[in-house]
């Protein structure tokens, strides 16, 4: 009997480059290196946004309201295929019209006891028709909330959010599913496959 096999994370250079990889639950610490990760807003036909709480037992940012889906593509693994992946993990649902907006997105964030995240994230947007299924094990809760209002709520601050996706809604056009897609030319160089 085997063990499966774990999960590792791209790190990367100042420029995006590919450096190595790591052990994922071993990664966050309080000098986290700087590695390749990507975020997903999930839009339903109606223009409101999946607002997701990360499950309470996540080492890193545990019963946070945060946009749809984030997570980080395996080595060789091309950022459109983990983005599907991921999602489908861990909503249950497929994606329509899956699009980059933001291919340099990159942040910094501390916790309060000092774990760090460090990633260059671009950030990407999407509709789905399917039921959402989170698992329980990534996923405490998950919210449709209009685009509008969430948008304005994280701008004003009077919406508790991630400090990723605060920084990114700023960064985001105002309509993410009519806004024309970003090149992959300017996602970090790990990530162009």
């Amino acid at each position: 009997m085997t063990s499966a096999p774990l999960e590792q994370v791209v790190l990367l250079d100042e420029e995006g480059r590919a450096v190595g990889t790591a052990d994922k639950r071993a990664v966050h610490h309080a000098d986290t290196p700087l590695h390749l990760a990507f975020s997903c807003y999930l839009f339903d036909g109606e223009g409101s946004v999946l607002v997701t709480r990360r499950a309470l037992h996540k080492p890193t940012w545990p019963g946070v309201w945060t946009n749809g889906c984030c997570g980080h593509p395996a080595p060789g693994e091309p950022l459109e295929d983990a983005v599907r992946r991921r999602v489908e993990q861990e909503l249950g649902v497929r994606l329509e019209g899956l699009r980059l907006l933001l291919p340099r997105f990159r942040y910094r964030a501390v916790m309060a006891d000092g774990t760090v995240e460090h990633e260059m994230c671009p950030v990407f947007a999407a509709s789905t028709t399917d039921t959402v299924r989170p698992d329980p094990a990534e996923v405490d809760e998950v919210r449709w909330e209009p685009w509008d209002a969430f948008r304005a709520g994280v701008l004003d601050g009077s919406r508790d959010i991630s400090p990723w996706c605060r920084e990114q809604v700023a960064a985001l056009p105002a309509d993410p599913l009519t806004a024309p897609p970003a090149s992959y030319d300017e996602v970090p160089p790990a990530a162009r496959y």
